[in-house]
């Protein structure tokens, strides 16, 4: 008896949404609209893609806030991926990781390892200070970057942009 064929990630892949709308919180005390250069780097790369991107923001590192301005987005059928930049470092005032993964009903920790390892090729052993982090909330990918540009075009280069139809595929099931 022929057993069924497993799916692959290429055929999940091929059934993936080509773009999905997508939300950009930065997270940081001391951006504007006008210094926001990760925030505008993700947008960019995003639509860049074909992806659509709903809205952003920018709030203070205060876990209250954070976690408010991801519940919203994600209560937002067209938000399907929610990106935060900046606040997952190790400073007293760096909370995003916990105000993230507190709401978080799933965590992808893969994402964060891979961050990480292709991270150390650029900035060596100080890799290990980021606490980047993927995970699914109200079925929405939620993904947390570190505030610098380059990490961010990191992230959306060799992960994100790679995998956004799958991971959103996946997660819609």
């Amino acid at each position: 008896m022929n057993q069924p064929r497993a799916s692959t990630p290429d055929e999940h892949k091929a059934t993936a949404p080509t773009s999905v709308g997508c939300f950009v919180l930065t997270v940081s005390d001391t951006k504007t609209t006008d210094t926001d250069t990760s925030g505008k780097i993700i947008r960019d790369l995003l639509s860049g893609a074909g992806h659509t991107v709903v809205g952003s923001a920018i709030v203070r590192d205060e876990p209250a806030d954070v976690t408010r301005v991801v519940r919203e987005a994600c209560a937002d059928a067209r938000v399907r991926v929610v990106i935060l930049t900046g606040g997952t470092g190790i400073t007293s005032r760096d909370s995003t990781f916990e105000a993230v993964s507190a709401l978080l009903d799933k965590t992808l920790p893969g994402f964060g390892e891979l961050f990480r390892v292709l991270s150390f090729q650029d900035v060596g052993a100080a890799a290990m200070l980021s606490r980047a982090q993927m995970g699914i909330h109200a079925r929405r990918i939620v993904v947390s970057l570190p505030g610098s540009p380059n990490a961010c075009r990191l992230a959306l280069d060799k992960l994100l942009l790679p995998e956004l139809g799958h991971l959103v595929r996946e997660v819609s099931r």
